[in-house]
């Protein structure tokens, strides 16, 4: 009974070493991530996904991420070419490529990425002019993107994009930017107006040429000026002579002038 113990004791023992060693030498990868495999702490290559067998004690393997990872980048505090301090704020987006150079070449390379990030943005930020920085970001975005990109790339990381997501100015430079945008409004409107006078004078030349060509199209338009004004409350009205009385009034005058000099040479 004894023996029979044993042996029963045996077989469970080695069902439970082979279940022990079956558990550690399967591994499962999803499909976002990759396992980079070192053996006796060498680099053997990237496996995954799916299922993969390892050495047990022998094989070690570190799961990495394959997914786009996003990071915000925290203001900071800039001054620009033209020496205005402000605080700018970014959102950076990377994946990983190479999982192997990832985990050989950069310790911790979520934090060396956004580390590098900063300080490109500071930097890129610096080299701008403020209304650069607010008018023109999608030129920063991308000079900032290249340059983080070149950068780790030795890492094994592809940055994606850089956006910058905000610019906080002091509340006196908002004040003077209020002001210059008034001032800028109020100017574009002394122009349009400007613009509308010497349009509506054009048409009115024109207008009064054609009329003035036109016997009797002044006296018309006249008529019906004074048909609109008759419509309205106004209580006075003036009434104009017909303009095509200056035609009869200098033949009048010389009539006048003919009939006093004739009184004269009879007088004489």
């Amino acid at each position: 009974m004894i023996e029979m113990l044993a042996e029963l004791w045996n077989w469970s023992l080695l069902v439970v070493i082979v279940v022990l060693i079956a558990y550690s030498s399967i591994k499962i990868i999803p499909e976002y991530e990759r396992a980079v495999l070192f053996r006796l702490g060498r680099l053997m290559g990237v496996r995954g996904p799916g299922l993969i067998l390892i050495i047990p004690v022998v094989d070690r393997i570190v799961r990495v991420s394959m997914r786009i990872v996003v990071v915000d980048v925290i203001p900071q505090e800039v001054i620009t070419r033209d020496n205005v301090t402000c605080k700018v704020t970014a959102v950076l987006f990377f994946r990983v490529v190479f999982p192997d150079k990832v985990i050989v070449n950069v310790e911790n390379y979520h934090e060396a990425t956004n580390q590098l990030a900063q300080t490109t943005l500071r930097s890129v930020a610096g080299t701008a002019d403020l209304d650069e920085l607010l008018s023109e970001r999608d030129k920063l975005n991308h000079t900032i993107q290249k340059i983080v990109d070149e950068s780790t790339e030795p890492w094994g990381i592809k940055v994606i994009a850089v956006e910058i997501k905000d610019v906080l100015l002091p509340t006196e430079m908002q004040r003077a930017i209020a002001r210059q945008a008034e001032a800028e409004r109020n100017r574009r409107a002394a122009v349009i107006q400007a613009e509308g006078e010497r349009q509506a004078s054009e048409k009115l030349a024109e207008a009064s040429a054609i009329l003035s060509s036109s016997e009797g199209g002044i006296t018309l338009r006249m008529l019906r000026s004074l048909s609109e004004i008759a419509n309205s409350q106004n209580t006075t009205v003036l009434f104009p002579l017909p303009l095509e009385l200056r035609k009869i009034l200098p033949a009048t005058d010389q009539y006048i002038r003919d009939s006093l000099q004739k009184n004269e040479d009879t007088k004489d």
